[in-house]
């Protein structure tokens, strides 16, 4: 007996671009945003992301922010707040 394996990625339709963007940490360590989506537990996982970052980036400053509720965007006010505080963000779901 014959098997047949089936790849089910299908083929890409847009080049792959690269992620260039960077944060400018030549000033040393930075202040990084965890942005929580409001779903439960999503400010108890990036508390946790903060502390991995703590230990792997010696000096660094993080900063966390809930949304609040999962189904509305940021608000601008809170964008402006968070783009004036940090170089970086990592948004992450809870659920």
């Amino acid at each position: 007996m014959t098997v047949r394996f089936l790849d089910p990625r299908g083929k890409i339709g847009t080049p792959i671009e690269p992620y260039t963007l960077r944060a400018d940490w030549s000033a040393g360590a930075p202040a990084v945003g965890l942005l929580a989506n409001g779903f439960p537990d999503s400010v108890n996982f990036l508390t946790e992301i903060g502390e991995v970052l703590a230990v792997e980036v010696p000096g660094i400053r993080t900063v966390l922010w809930n949304k609040g509720d999962a189904s509305s965007i940021a608000s601008d006010e809170m964008l402006t707040t968070i783009a004036g505080e940090v170089q970086a963000v990592i948004a992450a779901y809870g659920h």
